[in-house]
């Protein structure tokens, strides 16, 4: 058997469906051996970046591996992004690169190069994988498949990159002779009963509560437990970015995004918490704020997580625990069952208060379109078992704040790397892993043009994604980075930048579109893109001048975001002593 059919039917063997990649002549013997099957289908995306970001997407909701290709040199290279994308959010995947032939590659030669488009892939690409691998020995095929499954699977997950020459590829092997060293290694590390009994204390006796929640919680597929947890106790749940499809919106103790760009009742919720239980969170200067030593410096913090390096590595914990998330809540919930939920009532009254006091959208009070107030309207419309794919910018921030998601909704999005460009392309592989299920895509229009060609692929299979682009005419989140600290000098989000008429482009690609610059007609708006299952796209005009607020701006504790809050109204919301102000500037209320 050629080594590439071997490797192809490994991958159909491990109810991998798709593989995402764009042609080039180091994968032919790779993509002939897909040609023609039948358990197997080979997308063809227009540029390696996407096929990375749709082998992330395919990842994420199908509980498999995501599985993307490319050639040798600018084929690998253009992978990276999507590689370290995987790599800091988590998501099992595997890569795979052609190669020159192993009588062309360079090796230990002190030349730069010597088989054409030769690039050394593997070595790039190290900071930012599990593991890589040349392979040069077709007999221990077999053992690298076998672990990189394995490896991109197990304790945290994370992508894995093969690289395999062209004469490797067309190589012969003889199944049955292929040995395999590769023992399931994915032991869990056990849980300290000592340890739980502890945290059990500590929650049993604190009076106000909080649970963080980030991605492990979706990583770990520990939705279920968390919910029990939620309803068993009552305890208020804010979450991070990439942990807000963790639980329903509609909980009552669901209390919002923390964070620089969170809601403000999540961040006074944290802000005045005495015990925090964080679940799967790196608990990044995105959530804390720059300045660690002063971020929910009123309470004990129990911090979970499958990778013992993330534990006190910017916040110290007072109890680390090395888990995976969905273990630990197994324990956790038998524990509590008899847990009292009268003893935090009254810290339930004032988190309740907090979100009444401070809400994450306010109706329009004109014909512009307001935009937190639009992604509350999309929620309203939202299909039950939807699936957002959100791009990066300030429309993430407003979907963090605003979008109510419901029980069985997913967001998915980037945290770690946060490429512009992601969401069309994940949307993708989400759709083929999940086919009868609707897609959305919320995207701006700077970061659509960065991966807008996959607009043929989604017309290619006619997927249902629904493209909700959210236009303002620049790179708005740089922008506002730019009036703060830049006195407005909007070099390259307004001077130098440009977009094409989007109606135009999309019409191109056979796509139907819409545009719509006001209020009045929103919902409606909404509403025709749901009424069929072909790709939709609809474009909303908003202005140029809309920021996201509120902010935390560099130094402060989180209960003190832009607008700042008179200090009259921030005590008054305050449990813990409030820390004096260190800035001159006015308040502003």
């Amino acid at each position: 058997m050629k080594l590439s059919d071997y490797v192809i039917k490994f991958i159909i063997k491990k109810k991998v469906g798709h593989v995402f990649e764009v042609c080039g002549g180091a994968i032919t013997h790779l993509l002939d051996s897909i040609y023609e099957k039948k358990n197997i289908t080979a997308v063809s995306m227009h540029h390696e970046q996407a096929a990375a970001f749709a082998a992330e997407g395919y990842s994420r909701v199908s509980g498999n591996i995501g599985i993307a290709m490319a050639t040798s040199g600018p084929g690998a290279t253009n992978l990276i992004t999507g590689i370290g994308s995987a790599f800091f959010d988590s998501t099992a995947t595997l890569f795979i690169t052609g190669q020159v032939n192993t009588y062309e590659f360079k090796f230990d030669k002190p030349v730069r190069q010597v088989g054409f488009q030769e690039t050394d892939i593997v070595n790039i690409v190290k900071p930012i994988v599990k593991e890589a691998h040349l392979i040069t020995d077709p007999g221990k095929i077999r053992n690298y498949m076998e672990k990189s499954f394995s490896v991109a699977r197990s304790g945290r997950p994370g992508p894995v990159l093969l690289d395999i020459p062209m004469d490797v590829q067309r190589s012969n092997v003889s199944p049955n002779k292929l040995s395999s060293s590769i023992k399931n290694k994915n032991i869990k590390p056990k849980i300290n009963s000592r340890i739980i009994r502890k945290i059990v204390g500590l929650i049993s006796s604190a009076t106000r509560p909080v649970i963080l929640v980030g991605g492990g919680v979706g990583v770990s597929n520990a939705r279920n437990e968390l919910l029990l947890l939620l309803k068993r106790t009552g305890i208020p749940i804010v979450s991070s970015l990439m942990g807000l499809d963790s639980c329903p919106h509609d909980l009552p103790n669901f209390c919002g995004m923390l964070g620089v760009y969170g809601n403000r009742y999540a961040n006074l919720t944290v802000a005045n918490a005495d015990l925090i239980l964080a679940l799967g969170s790196r608990l990044d200067t995105r959530q804390t704020g720059t300045n660690p030593s002063i971020f929910a410096r009123g309470a004990k913090l129990v911090h979970v997580d499958i990778d013992p390096r993330e534990i006190n590595n910017k916040v110290n914990a007072d109890i680390g625990v090395i888990s995976d998330i969905k273990d630990f809540l197994l324990i956790l919930n038998k524990k509590l069952s008899g847990y009292k939920k009268a003893r935090i009532k009254s810290w339930l009254d004032k988190t309740s208060k907090y979100k009444e006091r401070y809400p994450s959208w306010r109706s329009p009070r004109g014909k512009d379109i307001e935009p937190n107030f639009l992604m509350h309207l999309l929620s309203e419309v939202l299909p039950v078992d939807s699936i957002v794919c959100l791009d990066v910018g300030q429309h993430q921030m407003w979907a963090g704040q605003s979008l109510e998601l419901s029980k069985g909704q997913l967001l998915i999005t980037q945290g770690g790397m946060a490429s512009m460009g992601s969401s069309l392309p994940m949307a993708i592989g989400v759709s083929f892993a999940k086919p009868k299920t609707p897609i959305i895509v919320i995207t701006g229009d700077g970061g659509f043009q960065l991966n807008m060609q996959e607009l043929q692929t989604v017309r290619h299979h006619n997927l249902p994604i629904k493209i909700i682009l959210l236009n303002n005419k620049g790179y708005g989140m740089i922008r506002q980075f730019q009036k703060q600290y830049f006195k407005s000098r909007f070099q390259s989000t307004v001077k130098g930048y440009s977009q094409p008429d989007f109606q135009k482009v999309v019409s191109a690609y056979g796509i139907h579109s819409a545009r719509i610059a006001g209020v009045s007609g929103l919902k409606k708006s909404f509403e025709e893109i749901f009424k069929n299952k072909n790709p939709e796209f609809l474009e909303i005009m908003l202005k140029e001048s809309n920021l996201v607020f509120p902010k935390l701006a560099v130094g402060r504790p989180i209960e003190e975001q832009d607008p700042l809050l008179c200090e009259n109204e921030l005590k008054e919301n305050m449990l813990i002593e409030a820390l004096p102000r260190k800035y001159n500037e006015k308040s502003r209320s």
